[in-house]
């Protein structure tokens, strides 16, 4: 049976069927704002506290209190903090993004727990209980989605506020419409969310496996059973017996040469490798001059050692500038060292905590640095530069067979959650 359609009057919606409704979403939520905390305000232990950093990288709004809560206030807060304490059936939205495509993302708090919302994020509490299900459905679709992106302005971050989220409208149905909607959606995504979930699982196991492989060749080699010995590092273990162990200062060299001028390529360092930032795109941190910034040359190495958690290494493809806190550094005989060998085991060293063991900081809640001296300081392995290419080889055709195996499974997942997009 064809159903009777009318046109929304919104461009982002088009037609809907002709009995729902059209409301300005001012009328059906009152707004609040998120605790006003500073990282000193944050305690190991607490009433937990959602940050918009951690609504980021949600890939389920529908939040669980059992997930992973890493930050939390003193419980003197539920005293003085009520306006920013939320309820089930609540909604906390990130009020910032580092693109456009996060600008709208949610969690929604399904179960009743002291929680707060924190720092950067905006609350909405619908006055109708009965329809939270439906709501939390309807902003993850883009028909609403697109509304919040097309008002936002992106200078060093994207934002939203209350402002711009009372100028939506929503779509409501009928009241027994909502309820067979949010069955339909509650089972259908369901099935599919258990799909993705082992899509993910194997996807996690192929990185560890990665991973793994890397990590025996750098620290053990490639060459089976041999004589090991010790090497009086508490990361590294045994390692072959004609290996040595040498100072990264006596490997490298830290460089730092600021541009002076203008016009340079921005590089960024990501956990994808060293990329050039597109500034047209007003993406990501910008800066106001990039004269300050530091030159990266093609084979230099550089790291972000703000960060150990989020942060990273590489090797630069590119000519080109990054920022004046990276670290940017060379090797000082490139004769009997091998590039790609020292780049795997630097990338090692993030991925297995190496260098956030050596790290330090105000807190473990906050950024966790390596210091320049503990860096330069720390000893590495060194087979011979004939060992170190042979390992290099092997692991480019052992990595880029897993990658390729990794690519695949995350085609398929952008695929399945292409589908569960549309069906909402």
């Amino acid at each position: 049976m064809t159903r009777e359609m009318k046109d929304s009057g919104i461009k982002w919606i088009g037609e809907i069927p002709r009995e729902w409704e059209i409301r300005n979403i001012r009328n059906l939520f009152s707004f609040g704002k998120g605790l006003n905390i500073i990282k000193e305000n944050l305690k190991e232990q607490g009433v937990a506290v959602i940050s918009y950093g951690q609504i980021h990288s949600k890939l389920n709004p529908f939040y669980k209190i059992s997930d992973d809560l890493i930050r939390f206030v003193d419980e003197s807060y539920l005293k003085t903090g009520t306006l920013s304490l939320v309820n089930q059936g609540d909604f906390i939205f990130a009020d910032t993004s580092e693109d456009v495509q996060g600008c709208g993302n949610f969690i929604y708090v399904d179960r009743q727990q002291a929680l707060f919302a924190g720092y950067h994020t905006i609350i909405l509490r619908s006055l109708a209980l009965k329809d939270n299900k439906f709501f939390a459905f309807l902003f993850m679709s883009d028909c609403w989605r697109k509304q919040i992106r097309e008002c936002v302005n992106g200078v060093k971050l994207f934002s939203i506020s209350q402002k711009l989220i009372k100028k939506t409208s929503i779509l409501l149905p009928s009241e027994d419409e909502k309820v067979r909607i949010v069955n339909y959606l509650e089972e259908h995504c369901a099935t599919i969310d258990n799909v993705l979930e082992k899509i993910r699982a194997s996807i996690e196991e192929y990185k560890k496996l990665k991973q793994a492989v890397i990590t025996q060749a750098v620290t053990k080699g490639i060459k089976g059973n041999r004589e090991m010995k010790d090497n009086r590092s508490t990361w590294f273990g045994q390692i072959p017996s004609d290996w040595n162990m040498r100072k990264i200062k006596y490997i490298f060299k830290i460089q730092k040469d600021i541009a002076g001028e203008e016009g340079h390529t921005v590089l960024s360092i990501t956990q994808k490798g060293i990329k050039p930032k597109d500034l047209s795109k007003n993406e990501g941190q910008l800066a106001e001059n990039y004269s300050n910034y530091q030159l990266v040359h093609i084979g230099n190495f550089a790291m972000n050692h703000m960060d150990l958690l989020t942060g990273w290494v590489d090797v630069s493809k590119y000519e080109g500038v990054t920022s004046p806190d990276y670290r940017v550094f060379g090797l000082i005989d490139k004769d009997n060292y091998c590039s790609q060998y020292y780049l795997y085991l630097m990338q090692m060293c993030y991925t297995n905590r190496i260098f956030y063991g050596l790290g330090q900081g105000v807190s473990g809640l906050g950024r966790w640095r390596l210091q320049a001296d503990k860096f330069l300081n720390f000893s590495i392995t060194v087979p011979s530069y004939e060992e170190q290419k042979e390992i290099a080889n092997y692991l480019d055709q052992k990595c880029s067979a897993i990658d390729e195996l990794i690519a695949k499974k995350e085609q398929y997942l952008s695929e399945i959650e292409n589908y569960k997009n549309s069906l909402i």
